[in-house]
C-alpha cells in the first residue's frame, strides 16, 4: 500500500494530501469533508479529479490546508489530488490535463497601492 503526498495552492490556502488506495473517505484537518465544507458545491471540487479518471471512492485521502478562504482551499485539494494521481498513474495525466486540474491557478489578490483607497479605485472626487 503506497501513500504518495503532495501539495496544491490556490491563492493564499496551501493543501498537503496524504493519499493512499481505500475506501473513499476524505478527512481535512481532521474533520470529515462534510462537516468541513458544509457545500456540496466545494465537495464536488475536490472530487473532480476522481471523477474525471472514474475513480471515485477507491482513495482514502488526508489533508492538511491551511490559508485562504474554502473556496481557495477546495481549488487547491483539487490540485494536490490530481497531482498524486498523476504520479501513481502516468496515463491519467492527459485527461487531467484537459480538465485543467494540472494548472496552478496564478492569479493572487492585487496589493494596496499608497494615495488610493483600495488596488485600484481611488478616493472619492468632490469638485466643492
Amino acid at each position: 500500500m503506497e501513500i504518495s503526498n503532495t501539495s496544491g495552492r490556490r491563492k493564499t490556502s496551501v493543501a498537503r494530501i496524504y493519499m493512499q488506495a481505500g475506501q473513499g473517505n476524505i478527512t481535512i484537518n481532521n474533520r470529515e469533508m462534510k462537516a468541513y465544507f458544509g457545500n456540496e458545491l466545494l465537495e464536488n471540487i475536490v472530487n473532480q479529479p476522481f471523477a474525471t479518471l472514474e475513480k471515485l471512492g477507491q482513495y482514502d485521502v488526508k489533508v492538511n490546508v491551511r490559508g485562504g478562504g474554502i473556496a481557495a482551499q477546495a481549488e487547491a485539494i483539487r490540485l494536490a489530488i490530481s497531482k498524486a494521481l498523476t504520479s501513481e498513474d502516468a496515463d491519467a495525466r492527459p485527461a487531467l490535463k484537459k480538465e485543467g486540474f494540472l494548472t496552478r491557478d496564478p492569479r493572487m489578490v492585487e496589493r494596496k497601492k499608497f494615495g488610493r483607497r483600495k488596488a485600484r479605485r481611488s478616493f472619492q472626487f468632490s469638485k466643492r
